[in-house]
């Protein structure tokens, strides 16, 4: 069985980017004077699942980011051939997230990381995430590419640990509650 994991930040109002996908408001608050767990986070994880709007912000970023391999799911990008200096790092699918899981399971996977907020949102939906870090970011953005979206039904979740940074930043550890 394949557990699904999340870490992320947000703005206070729930926010992971502007409309426009800029994340200006983060990457200014991001300091290596502080360690916010990420390393710690992703050393049990074998895969990187995200969504295209996530994987089209990395290719924005001076080098690509991530040790693991990289299942983007979109229907959209599973079109278009993978970049060849990702093409061994990076694979395009069109798998929903319940049938993604399934695939890697087969494959021996057994913990990945979710990113991208369309993306946990739909995993959200399907109860396939097991936990969730989520680092909030003291600003108020007013509007932009929230988190969360709609739900079918609430979705429960436990504290498992919280905790403070001097920047201001504050990262809630939750546990999601079976369905």
């Amino acid at each position: 069985m394949v557990t699904a994991h999340v870490f992320i930040a947000c703005s206070l109002d729930g926010f992971i980017a502007r409309q426009n996908g800029d994340i200006d408001w983060l990457l200014q608050r991001d300091t290596s004077a502080e360690d916010h767990g990420f390393d710690d986070f992703i050393a049990d994880k074998e895969m990187i699942l995200m969504g295209r709007g996530t994987y089209e912000k990395v290719l924005t970023f001076d080098s690509w980011p991530y040790n693991l391999p990289v299942l983007v799911l979109s229907e959209q990008l599973a079109k278009e051939p993978v970049p060849l200096a990702l093409e061994s790092k990076v694979r395009f699918s069109t798998l929903t997230p319940k049938h993604a899981l399934e695939s890697l399971a087969e494959q021996g996977v057994h913990r990945v990381y979710v990113d991208g907020g369309q993306l946990i949102q739909s995993f959200l939906r399907e109860g396939l995430i097991a936990d969730m870090v989520i680092t909030t970011v003291p600003v108020l953005l007013g509007s932009g590419r929230p988190l969360f979206g709609d739900m079918a039904q609430d979705i429960g979740l436990a504290l498992v640990s919280s905790r403070s940074f001097p920047s201001g930043l504050v990262q809630s550890h939750y546990r999601v509650l079976p369905q």
